[in-house]
């Protein structure tokens, strides 16, 4: 017969393995849970502390949810100008552009690879009816994109409107769920359970607050510097990459993409485009060698490339649920991988002379 802790070990393997397979079955649902959990774990202390102070949790939990619906109108009021904006200017300025281009692009191209195009109304209604065939299959393809894009926005829909409430309910019973959680633990493991569930916590909270306080310094940063430099929508883009930072390096790098466009479509030269490039330059010394060390810290050691490994990963394997969860099991991999070692700096297997 197997001994006892073999086979509660096998179960608990048994039962990880059950959960992770569910997880990759039932992604397409688990986004507004997920995502709501989130929330609310960033959220508890707020509502902890309101509570502390005498306001019954329930109106905690409403003030917190109509905060964050403030902030997400306040936020799509202001980048969604951005967007319209800098359609009309692309829908007024094409002309200007394709102007241009015959003047210094297309000769370039013709005297260096042999290439002539002239754009105008004749060449386009030319190469329409040159590329029929081609152009009637794409014509399909974004037709079947479209479609598939109904039902990503219906799940997006639902995601917004079922967060609210999965994490109102989190909210108000969240010190009850915890305490389950913690009595479920077999008591053999309850103290190395919460000592390692503690120390999870620790780096996953110091992470998301430093960043969060990263991410509205750059908002403030790259707002100001971009009105400084003359940018239209400066306030607009500086949010959207303070946002963005959020993803190290690849957040960085879309915002600049966005703000290069938005220089180029100026046309006044190239005096936009190094400007935004002098920006965006001191806003990444910026971010790594002041904000991130000062506000995130070295010492909770979730480095940027193991942010994006774990964001990719995830995201490949669970979709949208593994991005939301690529945080937090990175902040679990980060605490068992620094138990291991001290297990085995503690091990006779390392300390042996032979």
């Amino acid at each position: 017969m197997l001994p006892q802790d073999r086979v509660q070990t096998a179960l608990w393997i048994g039962a990880g393995l059950l959960l992770l397979w569910l997880l990759a079955r039932l992604s397409p649902i688990l986004a507004p849970f997920f995502l709501a959990a989130i929330l609310a774990y960033i959220c508890n202390p707020l509502v902890d502390r309101w509570q502390r102070l005498g306001l019954p949790r329930s109106a905690g939990v409403l003030a917190v949810l109509a905060l964050l619906v403030g902030i997400a109108a306040a936020l799509a009021l202001i980048l969604l100008p951005l967007l319209v904006d800098e359609a009309r200017i692309v829908a007024t300025r094409l002309p200007e552009a394709a102007t241009l281009a015959n003047e210094k692009l297309l000769p370039w191209l013709r005297e260096n690879y042999g290439i002539r195009i002239k754009l105008d109304a004749n060449f386009l209604r030319q190469f329409a009816a040159d590329n029929r065939d081609g152009l009637h299959a794409l014509a399909q393809k974004l037709i079947e994109s479209l479609a598939i894009g109904g039902v990503a926005l219906f799940g997006i829909a639902a995601t917004l409107l079922l967060t609210p409430v999965v994490m109102f309910y989190l909210l108000l019973d969240w010190q009850r769920l915890l305490g389950r959680l913690e009595n479920a633990v077999p008591r053999a493991w309850h103290a190395t359970t919460l000592r390692l569930a503690a120390d999870v916590d620790a780096v996953l909270a110091q992470f998301l607050r430093g960043q969060i306080l990263v991410m509205l310094s750059l908002a403030v940063y790259y707002s100001l510097a971009l009105w400084l430099a003359g940018l239209p929508s400066a306030i607009s883009l500086g949010l959207l990459t303070g946002l963005l930072i959020f993803i190290p390096y690849l957040g960085f790098a879309l915002g600049l993409i966005l703000a290069l466009l938005v220089a180029a479509l100026q046309f006044q030269g190239a005096e936009p485009v190094v400007a935004v490039l002098i920006v965006y330059g001191i806003g990444q010394v910026l971010e790594s060698f002041l904000l991130t060390p000062f506000l995130v810290g070295e010492r909770i050691g979730l480095h940027p490339l193991a942010v994006i490994f774990a964001l990719m990963a995830f995201g490949q394997l669970f979709g949208f649920v593994g991005v939301l969860l690529a945080l937090p099991a990175s902040a679990a991999l980060l605490v068992g991988l620094r138990e291991v070692r001290t297990l085995y700096l503690d091990s006779a297997l390392y300390k042996s002379d032979a």
